[in-house]
């Protein structure tokens, strides 16, 4: 899917794209710029609030064998140890059913995974109606 939606449209070499197809593929340690998603439980790149082996895995992949929202089928995916570890991640937010979830990212509620990212550099873009409204 994101060679068809994303890299099949940009000049981008061969060589700097990582397909996670098993545990073994190698990655550079690290990469310039990690594109997240932010779901409506707090959940980012296949890690889910509640699936703490996931969470804890210390290597750069990890396998999500039962995600927590569809499609149902297992998942590979970064681990938190290493998107942390990267230089700069970016969480793109949109819409309100991701509201909540991004005010308790925001307010650094680690009991969601996406809130437990802590790359050097961080920064959400999050269109209006995702932005928590001021109280």
């Amino acid at each position: 899917m994101a060679r068809e939606a994303l890299l099949s449209h940009l000049r981008i070499p061969e060589e700097q794209v990582h397909p996670l197809r098993s545990l073994d593929v190698v990655l550079p340690e690290t990469f310039d710029l990690v594109l997240l998603g932010l779901g409506p439980d707090g959940h980012t790149a296949s890690l889910y609030p509640g699936h703490d082996d996931e969470l804890a895995e210390p290597g750069p992949l990890v396998h999500v064998p039962e995600p927590g929202l569809p499609p149902p089928h297992p998942r590979l995916s970064f681990s938190l140890a290493y998107l942390s570890a990267q230089p700069l991640a970016a969480f793109l937010v949109a819409g309100a059913e991701k509201r909540e979830a991004l005010a308790r990212v925001l307010a650094g509620n680690e009991s969601l995974p996406a809130a437990r990212v802590r790359a050097r550099e961080m920064f959400v873009l999050a269109d209006e109606a995702a932005f928590p409204q001021p109280k």
